[in-house]
């Protein structure tokens, strides 16, 4: 599936660190501004304790997790929309992925110089300000592309008359109501849209349109704790968007990510009071955020996890696997998760009425164990 997760932020906020730690493949991470230039892209596999499960019933002889691909760009500062610090350049990798992951700095380290306005100029750990910085360039790119479109609506509706008038409503009243949000530095994923004024826009692709979550990156000193004086701004203001915020320490991440053995890996995690990776929430959040879900399939030589989009239907999710599934599809046998962990194995699932024969119309469900019946 063509669909990524941008990785976004001031310079030096540690979106490199994270995005190596995510992925264990080599980004610049040097300190100082624009270190990245060309977009690096990873594809993560994607942490899921359902799978594992399902692999401690089957025992497999392989396990096959789902992934999510992630793309890191270089720092944006003030004047991006207008070309300042290769800004040019990194909107377009923006405007070309599915959902954004935007990184706030909520460590202090005089070591690493904080810059907001000016690549040259070190700033003070604000991480409103600082995300008011993205967003009003994001939002300016908005507007630059909102206006370019509404010249060819106004000659449009010149020459053509009422009904290029008629045609043209529905993104006229989306206008309306995103463009105040812009000017204010706000996103347009915050206006109260209708379905068809959503449609009307999309091919715009603005980018305050595209789902975004918030990564708070604190000191190894905040671990504990998970949260700081930075970390309740950034979870105040996320939430007038209506936002997820991910909290995690890239330091701590990327010393974790060089730890190979699994039992090693949980030593050293419960070390800071940690369960599970940061990391991992992160790229479940930027799955979802994605339109993603995952449903199983288990067996004695490969416990596997599908990735589909939310809303795809039995046989969509049988092409997955292949397309001779989805063309020749008759059934998919079905039963969740949930009910493998109540009931132990499939056997005890069928006994209790649990194990289920679905057709063409069944809307896939996160969590499901499907086995399809197809005829080519």
């Amino acid at each position: 599936m063509a669909l990524s997760c941008g990785i976004v932020g001031l310079p030096n906020v540690g979106k490199s660190t994270i995005f190596t730690a995510l992925t264990a493949a080599p980004a610049s991470a040097e300190n100082f501004p624009f270190c990245t230039i060309d977009p690096n892209i990873g594809i993560v596999d994607l942490p899921d304790e359902r799978l594992d499960f399902l692999c401690s019933v089957f025992q497999p002889k392989k396990k096959t997790p789902t992934s999510v691909k992630f793309v890191d760009i270089a720092g944006l500062i003030k004047g991006a929309s207008k070309g300042e610090g290769l800004g040019n350049q990194f909107l377009a990798n923006i405007r070309e992925v599915t959902c954004i992951a935007h990184v706030v700095r909520c460590f202090d380290n005089p070591d690493i110089m904080h810059v907001r306005e000016s690549a040259n100029e070190a700033a003070p750990i604000d991480p409103e300000s600082d995300i008011l910085t993205i967003n009003m360039e994001l939002a300016l790119a908005d507007l630059d592309t909102i206006s370019k479109r509404q010249e060819k609506v106004t000659r449009a509706c010149r020459a053509l008359g009422k009904e290029e008038e008629k045609k043209w409503a529905s993104w006229k009243s989306a206008v309306q109501k995103i463009v105040p949000l812009l000017q204010e530095g706000k996103c347009a994923r915050m206006a109260d849209l209708s379905d068809e004024e959503k449609n009307a826009i999309q091919d715009m692709f603005l980018l305050t349109m595209k789902p975004t979550f918030y990564v708070c990156n604190i000191d190894e000193d905040s671990i504990a704790e998970g949260t700081n004086e930075y970390v309740s701004v950034v979870k105040k203001y996320a939430a007038e968007e209506n936002s997820e915020v991910v909290v995690l320490c890239g330091k701590f991440e990327s010393d974790l990510s060089e730890i190979k053995e699994e039992a090693d890996r949980k030593d050293f995690m419960e070390s800071v009071g940690l369960k599970e990776s940061g990391l991992a929430t992160l790229a479940r959040t930027a799955y979802h955020l994605m339109g993603l879900r995952t449903f199983f399939t288990g067996g004695s030589d490969d416990c596997h996890a599908w990735t589909i989009r939310n809303g795809d239907t039995a046989p969509k999710a049988a092409g997955a696997i292949h397309t001779d599934f989805e063309k020749g599809f008759i059934k998919a046998e079905a039963y969740t998760i949930d009910d493998l962990r109540t009931y132990g194995t499939e056997a005890k699932i069928k006994e209790a009425g649990k194990y289920r024969l679905e057709g063409r119309d069944y809307v896939v469900q996160d969590g499901d164990v499907l086995f399809f019946k197809f005829n080519v």
